[in-house]
């Protein structure tokens, strides 16, 4: 069976999932992303990743502000999908355009459901010391990311994953569970959807930059996870020896002394005493620098007789 698909997502993490559906021998009619936003120094308007994908591949681009319109919406009927596939769009999806595609929305949500619904599911998990994430691929419905559960992915959180290297791995899987699906639909299967636990619901909410500053008065582990899951954005920052530097790695070690203070400065990292335990920063960000190895801070530090 042939589908039609409408595609709508926007940032690299949504790329791997177009790629899957034309990989996949559906028809992509067109996609759907969110409009060009000024980017960079120069603050120019640039088109999102999804959008460059879909130009590149010679596929209709639709970028409405919103599909709450009687307008949008006849716009999406016209392409005639089977299917709309959402992979982080990033507006939200009216009752009546869930309703137009014949097989209705589906969606490719980076958490396993009913844990971390919403918009920063990867960095929360990071954050809450999960040790497991994945990909669920879901039915929309009107709800915030409450329907039923087609197929799903699953990988363990290990102790060195940062937000990108989640990202990055959770954005294959949800291609990898995509593709599946699309197979198996057009092989003429009908997929059994589950419907979520009613028990174990969390809201992953968006990211906040101020939630990037460490206080050193909160155990050494908690601040590690912080520093794992703000890279690659926000990144955390805090105070050492005076000065404020963006921390890009770090690891809870055993210590202890007033919070906040340094304990001890080697090229195998700086380590600053916490509220439990201390944490050792071993990649750093001076204001106005580049990101370089706790050995080069120390290194500096000795030349301005610090």
């Amino acid at each position: 069976m042939k589908l039609r698909v409408v595609f709508a997502g926007t940032p690299e993490f949504s790329v791997p999932c177009l790629e899957a559906c034309r990989a996949s021998g559906a028809e992509v009619v067109a996609v759907y992303t969110q409009p060009d936003r000024p980017a960079g120094r120069g603050r120019k308007l640039t088109p999102s990743p999804v959008k460059q994908a879909a130009l590149a591949a010679d596929i209709a681009v639709e970028q409405p502000e919103s599909l709450k319109s009687d307008e949008a919406r006849a716009t999406l009927a016209a392409y005639a999908p089977d299917l709309m596939v959402v992979v982080a769009y990033g507006l939200i999806l009216p009752r009546k355009v869930l309703a137009i595609p014949r097989l209705g929305c589906w969606n490719v949500h980076a958490s396993l459901l009913p844990r971390w619904r919403g918009a920063a599911p990867i960095q929360r998990a990071i954050l809450a010391g999960d040790s497991e994430s994945g990909v669920d691929l879901m039915q929309m419905e009107a709800g915030l990311d409450t329907g039923p559960v087609l197929l799903e992915r699953r990988t363990p959180i290990s102790g060195e994953d940062t937000g990108g290297s989640l990202h990055d791995r959770l954005s294959m899987l949800g291609a990898d569970v995509l593709a599946e699906g699309l197979a198996r639909v057009m092989a003429g299967e009908a997929l059994n959807a589950q419907a979520q636990p009613g028990e174990g619901v969390t809201y992953a909410h968006k990211l906040d930059k101020a939630e990037a500053r460490l206080d050193f008065t909160k155990p050494a582990m908690e601040l590690e996870r912080q520093v794992r899951a703000f890279d690659p954005w926000p990144v955390a920052e805090g105070d050492v020896a005076g000065e404020t530097l963006r921390i890009w790695a770090a690891r809870a070690i055993e210590g202890s002394g007033a919070p906040g203070s340094v304990l001890g400065m080697s090229r195998e990292g700086i380590d600053i005493a916490c509220g439990e335990g201390a944490l050792r920063v071993t990649a750093l960000q001076r204001a106005g620098g580049k990101r370089i190895t706790a050995a080069d801070y120390c290194n500096a530090m000795k030349t301005r007789g610090a």
